[in-house]
């Protein structure tokens, strides 16, 4: 039992490192490292090499990341093209959070589904009831199945979250677009503006398709394929609005200000919608715990009061 207990620990442990490793962003991480230590070799006049720079590295990066690389090259052997064409579909729509890719996202399936299987299984081992086996792993293969959509399920908040971003930040941005044409900047320069006022999704959307503009793709497959990495139907339609007013000769800063008002509208009928489903929202946790506190908290006393007098002794 305790060689159980401790092979168990240690699968947890080892799963959880390596979920943290594979949710946090590396790349970042590793470029700051290896700047700060290229500056420090520099300052002492040493010779810098392959080696010392690997050994630089932390041990998460040169040891862990790796191997969760690993397991993911290895899943994807066994994964369908359909469904590693639909990961990174959705990493595409998440703006691919902490660098991830396809292979890591693979990788944390399976780690998750052994880190929720194996809290199942300690918990059930060391508590004081003794359940039959079958019925722990009953519940193990539950949680672990719950475990291995936990990614997908984080991949799907972020995407949500990133269209919100998007949605809410197009109007200002549309805003801002048409006054920088209207003062005689090209379009490309006032996405460059709006990128360098902003620090959000829709500022980063932006800033990619003036690199991707400069290395040399055309503006209207640039913007096609942002609007393809949002997902968004009002990104679609406003790209859709500006490719054919430069294809046919309109105003480009009256077809930014009509696109405008209508994302502006379409911004206040969300938040409207959102306001109308705030009472529904508000049922659950009303009705499991602000009610029975407030009836706790009402009929206690009487409660007591009926047990200690007269009537309470009929049902003793």
């Amino acid at each position: 039992m305790i060689v159980i207990i401790v092979v168990v620990v240690l699968i947890i442990v080892g799963a959880g490192v390596l979920v943290f490793i594979g949710l946090r962003n590396p790349t970042a991480d590793t470029d700051k490292i290896l700047e700060a230590r290229l500056e420090e070799f520099n300052r002492r006049g040493e010779q810098v090499n392959l080696e010392k720079i690997e050994l630089s590295q932390p041990f998460s990066e040169r040891v862990i990341y790796p191997i969760a690389r690993s397991l993911g090259n290895l899943a994807i052997r066994f994964t369908p093209q359909n469904a590693l064409q639909d990961i990174s579909r959705k990493l595409e729509l998440a703006g691919s959070p902490a660098k991830l890719d396809p292979t890591m996202i693979l990788s944390l399936q399976f780690i998750c589904m052994v880190l929720f299987g194996g809290i199942v299984v300690l918990v059930f081992t060391i508590g004081q009831t003794q359940w039959p086996a079958g019925r722990i792993i009953l519940f193990a293969l539950g949680f672990g199945l719950i475990g291995f959509y936990f990614p997908q399920l984080y991949l799907g908040s972020r995407i949500t979250r990133r269209q919100k971003s998007v949605r809410r930040a197009m109007p200002d941005a549309l805003d801002l677009l048409t006054i920088c044409v209207e003062a005689g900047l090209g379009f490309d320069a006032a996405m460059a503006k709006v990128s360098e006022k902003w620090e959000n999704e829709l500022s980063l959307a932006f800033a990619r398709v003036i690199q991707e503009i400069q290395l040399g793709k055309l503006r209207r497959e640039a913007m096609r394929d942002m609007a393809d990495r949002i997902g968004l139907g009002e990104m679609t339609s406003f790209v859709a609005a500006v490719i054919q007013s430069e294809s046919l000769g309109v105003s480009l800063a009256k077809v930014l200000r009509i696109q405008s008002d209508q994302m502006r509208v379409k911004r206040r009928q969300l938040a409207e919608e959102e306001a109308h489903k705030a009472p529904i929202k508000m049922l659950i946790p009303m009705a499991l715990l602000i009610f029975p506190a407030l009836m706790i908290v009402l009929l206690a006393p009487a409660g007591f009061r009926l047990v200690h007098s007269a009537l309470g002794g009929m049902f003793h």
